[in-house]
């Protein structure tokens, strides 16, 4: 059954068009991933598809009879109760057990009568959410539903989504979801659309397939021209003998310009950071509570590396946030004691982006408000993906991923050594989530994040730091060997007793006369072993690219025996090289083991 179908749509902002001759058509059962860049008019398709925005062309034309469900990320809560909040909806009531029971699920179970005006940003989103999935529906549009969802959530609404029957059009940044959930993908590309079967992995290697494609008809393309050029300079008498549409499309060929990518280049994030000492933050039986007295954790030892990788998880309103805010120096702790290392420079990654004042415009904000926006200011957001008129642009005008590139850029401008993020994956696209994750990698400072969104996760953190139950511990091994811990024990939503990490038993030595003495071993940190790692895998790739090159070239070296000599000889240490490195991997992937 045939649940929209839309036809051509058009939309534009102010500076450049956003969607141009868009078409999609859904039907029951489909589920449709949208992705794109930041800026390119996802939420904008989304309302328009549900009937909120009307398109400046095009048609959207709804099956008979058929509901619609949205989450919007923009649209305000109904005044009232929450619970009541939840179960109004304009495609017929939900049960109320449905809508207790979503609430519970989203981390809202206890707040039934809360006013829905007193909710914080985040309660607002997930009771969006909640009344979202229990309105009656056959189309499903979800904008960033995993947004401000704690691990427990994010996997709960996983499963709720995999036993909806009706069709389902989602955009995420949660490629763990996307890959679970959708077998088409639509990608939004400068205006156009271009739909991919399957799911996220099958559109990955799509994307890449095109990407080749593109390169080989560029190629062509250059021969071609190449070949033209050559013909069109023989001279004019030539020329005349040559037919006049034969020299306007050579011309036409010379002058074509393959389409360039949607941004010019890498996402630029190399900051010079100013070099850490060995003190870097370190708590002392820190205990925090909530406003209301209510006891978040207590009596928490935690010393950071200066190469820390490390994640904060836990449920909603266990503490994560608070714990940030306390290492950022924007809160003081309950009891207990913070020490900062004098070479220190914190940069913090707030998850409201409260700072932001919409009615300035991108380059004002970056230049600060203590000095006029210049060409540095310019040159810093263009390397961020900003154009010029992005950087003209009131924030109030940008997406919501625009809105948080631009704060993560804030924060990097003043050049920290320590960098606190919280929730740092909403609203980015994913394309900057996979730049953001490649500077972390290298980055030579230390991290805490806070975050939900498992793949960043597993690519950043070495460590976890647990908080539950008014409890923080930290977790070695990192959210995979947390998350792998708790499914084994069956704990379900509620968290194991965090441990810390595993210690290797005392080595001996000999002494003097024979006996020995126990030495406690010099163990590295997880989060230095895990940057040592990597170090070691990347150096590897390198060697075993050189040698396949090497050997290559040995094969087609012919008879010139000075030249197969050096190869040869080159060929050696790189295969050598690499021998010593893989005996460090192994080495360190032990020692983190154990």
């Amino acid at each position: 059954m045939i649940l929209l179908d839309a036809v051509a749509v058009s939309m534009s902002r102010p500076d450049r068009p956003l969607l141009s001759n868009v078409s999609l058509t859904i039907s029951t059962g489909d589920r449709i991933g949208i992705v794109g860049i930041n800026g390119t008019g996802k939420s904008t398709l989304l309302r328009i598809l549900a009937g909120r925005t009307r398109p400046e062309s095009g048609e959207v034309r709804p099956g008979r009879g058929v509901r619609i469900s949205m989450l919007d990320q923009d649209a305000p809560l109904p005044q009232g109760r929450v619970l009541d909040a939840v179960l109004e909806s304009s495609t017929g009531r939900a049960e109320a057990w449905e809508a207790e029971a979503a609430l519970t699920r989203l981390g809202m179970g206890h707040a039934f009568d809360r006013d829905t005006a007193s909710l914080s940003g985040g309660e607002t989103k997930r009771v969006g959410l909640a009344k979202a999935l229990v309105a009656p529906s056959d189309l499903l549009i979800l904008d960033e539903p995993t947004n401000h969802l704690d691990l427990d959530g994010i996997e709960w609404l996983e499963q709720h989504l995999t036993g909806y029957r009706g069709g389902l059009l989602l955009v995420t940044h949660d490629r763990h979801l996307l890959d679970k959930l959708t077998t088409r993908m639509l990608e939004l590309d400068r205006g156009h659309a271009h739909v991919h079967e399957g799911n996220y992995d099958s559109y990955l290697d799509a994307m890449a397939q095109r990407a080749g494609q593109a390169a080989d008809a560029e190629a062509i393309r250059r021969n071609l021209a190449r070949s033209e050029l050559a013909w069109l300079r023989r001279g004019a008498k030539a020329r005349t003998s040559k037919p006049r549409y034969r020299v306007e499309a050579a011309k036409a060929l010379i002058n074509q310009k393959a389409e360039g990518p949607a941004r010019p280049a890498e996402l630029h994030l190399e900051f010079p950071t100013p070099r850490l000492g060995d003190v870097v933050v370190e708590l002392d039986r820190v205990s925090a509570v909530t406003p209301d007295g209510r006891q978040l954790f207590s009596g928490l030892e935690l010393k950071l590396d200066p190469r820390e990788r490390l994640g904060i998880v836990g449920p909603n309103g266990a503490g994560k946030t608070t714990l940030l805010e306390i290492m950022a120096r924007r809160r003081a702790p309950e009891s207990g004691s913070v020490t900062w290392g004098s070479t220190v420079e914190l940069g913090y990654f707030s998850q409201s982006g409260g700072e932001l004042d919409l009615t300035l415009r991108a380059r004002e904000f970056v230049a600060g408000p203590n000095r006029k926006p210049d060409w540095t200011d310019a040159r810093l957001l263009e390397s961020f993906w900003f154009d010029a008129d992005a950087q003209w642009a009131e924030i109030g005008t940008l997406s919501g991923g625009e809105r948080r590139r631009l704060q993560l850029l804030r924060v990097l401008a003043d050049k920290p050594n320590v960098l606190l993020l919280d929730e740092p994956t909403n609203d980015l696209d994913l394309e900057t989530l996979r730049a953001l994750e490649d500077f972390l990698e290298d980055w030579p400072g230390a991290v805490v994040v806070v975050s939900h969104d498992r793949a960043f996760l597993e690519r950043v953190v070495a460590d976890a730091l647990i908080v539950a139950d008014g409890r923080a511990a930290r977790w070695a091994g990192g959210y995979n060997a947390w998350d792998e811990q708790r499914r084994r024990l069956g704990t379900g939503g509620s968290s194991p007793k965090p441990s810390g990490p595993r210690r290797s038993a005392p080595r001996t030595v000999a002494g003097v006369g024979g006996d020995t003495r126990p030495v406690e071993p010099q163990k590295r940190s997880a989060s230095t072993l895990g940057h040592l790692i990597r170090a070691a895998e990347k150096e590897m790739a390198r060697l075993e690219t050189r040698k396949a090159k090497l050997e290559t070239e040995l094969v087609g070296g012919g008879g010139d025996h000075t030249v197969l000599t050096r190869i040869g000889q080159e060929l050696s240490e790189v295969t050598e090289a690499l021998t010593e490195v893989e005996e460090r991997w192994l080495r360190l992937s032990e020692e983190r083991e154990y």
